[in-house]
């Protein structure tokens, strides 16, 4: 199954989760490390789902882009 993943990059690391599964997140120091440690909390959720007999959620997040124009302070 595919799943739309979010990432935020914060101050000093990065964190991620699934929209579609509640509770699927990971937080990792770099991207690439997130990218992985996302991809294993997801498996590992769903098959802890499926173990308990639930039904796995069906994806259904999108994304997109929205453009704004903002007048924005320059610096001096």
């Amino acid at each position: 199954m595919r799943y739309i993943v979010v990432y935020e990059h914060a101050e000093q690391n990065w964190a991620t989760f699934v929209s579609d599964v509640p509770g699927c997140v990971a937080v990792g120091a770099t991207r690439k490390e997130t990218e992985k440690l996302i991809a294993e909390a997801l498996q590992m959720h769903l098959e802890a789902m499926l173990d308990d007999k639930e039904l796995l959620p069906q994806p259904g997040a999108w994304t997109g882009i929205v453009q704004v124009a903002v007048a924005a302070p320059t610096a001096t």
